[in-house]
């Protein structure tokens, strides 16, 4: 890096950037560990529905929002390149600003993502709830809705599952102090469910 542009930096950066890939990993390494068993039953669930023709419903709030995008986008495009395959169904509930504001307005922001759930889930279809907290009131309302739909559910959350842990039929707990690496171990792992539920749909391709 040139002189000039380290001198912008504060003078523990070198030391902040390995603290942060370091406990990063560290959170990815324990959700290895504890986590492997619920990865694998929601990838399975997953593929399931895709399997029968259902599709993927996914919500949470901020990066959890953005994430949702992305494994809509995964799902919808393809996670591995060299995959030739048909597009996946799956819808992100963060996208459409229309129904977010209008619900928010309408109804209370609580009720953004349940609305959408109640609207356009299926017999058949999927939740996949992100959540770092786990108590996200919208989000813990769309596990109540999807359940009383008869559609199954998952949650990405912090260690402690939160509200919305204890309800769903898959919950993830991720274990970590910090909300940024529970984060980055969320799209880590669901990057992981996008792999195994190409393999498993089309392992022709593989």
């Amino acid at each position: 890096m040139p002189e000039d542009d380290a001198n912008t930096l504060c003078p523990n950066a070198a030391a902040l950037l390995r603290e942060h890939i370091s406990r990063s990993i560290e959170v990815k390494q324990r959700a290895l560990e504890q986590c492997g068993g619920d990865i694998l039953a929601a990838a399975a669930a997953i593929t399931a529905s895709l399997r029968e023709g259902g599709k993927a419903l996914l919500c949470g709030n901020g990066g959890s929002a953005a994430d949702c995008q992305h494994v809509a986008a995964e799902l919808i495009g393809a996670l591995s390149h060299d995959c030739v395959r048909p597009g996946l169904a799956a819808i992100a509930l963060t996208t459409d600003s229309s129904v977010l504001t209008a619900t928010g307005n309408d109804f209370g922001y609580a009720a953004v993502f349940e609305r959408q759930v109640q609207a356009l889930a299926r017999p058949g279809d999927i939740l996949l709830a992100i959540s770092t907290s786990g108590d996200s009131e919208n989000v813990v309302r769309a596990v109540l809705t999807a359940k009383a739909l008869g559609i199954r559910t998952i949650a990405l959350t912090g260690g402690t599952g939160g509200a919305v842990g204890p309800l769903v039929d898959i919950a993830i707990r991720v274990e970590g102090p910090n909300p940024q690496h529970v984060q980055e171990a969320h799209i880590t792992i669901s990057h992981i469910l996008c792999e195994l539920v190409e393999r498993s749909l089309f392992p022709e391709q593989f």
